[in-house]
């Protein structure tokens, strides 16, 4: 069984976690885990983060809907980064949008490239 501690955590316990659709390649978002996240999201198949702000647990659409189910759980090469390849369902940004990385810099300016879903997508 995959040992979460064999990972390489920062200074406050936490591993940065990029989610990504499984099908499309598309990154979705950037999060923090904690080994007990990884252990949960591990256990449950769904995604669990955790919330630098509020400090607690923070499972992927428990409120919005909007879950991210494990597909596979990558490590990189320095233990320290983690990729989720999930299946997300509706958007992945609390913005209402597919994506949380919908500014480009583009030409010295950002520019938004990705609209809000509607509340039917």
């Amino acid at each position: 069984m995959f040992d979460p501690f064999s990972l390489t955590f920062d200074a406050n316990g936490l591993i940065p976690a990029i989610a990504q659709d499984h099908a499309t390649g598309e990154v979705l978002m950037l999060a923090w885990m904690n080994a007990d996240a990884v252990r949960k999201t591990l256990e449950e198949g769904r995604v669990t983060y955790w919330s630098r702000s509020r400090r607690s647990f923070w499972t992927k659409g428990e409120t919005s809907g909007h879950v991210q189910r494990l597909v596979e759980m990558r490590v990189d090469c320095d233990r320290d980064c983690l990729l989720l390849l999930v299946d997300q369902t509706g958007p992945a940004c609390h913005t209402n949008r597919r994506s949380c990385f919908y500014s480009a810099i583009r030409e010295g300016r950002q520019v938004e490239i990705m609209a809000p879903q509607s509340p039917s997508s």
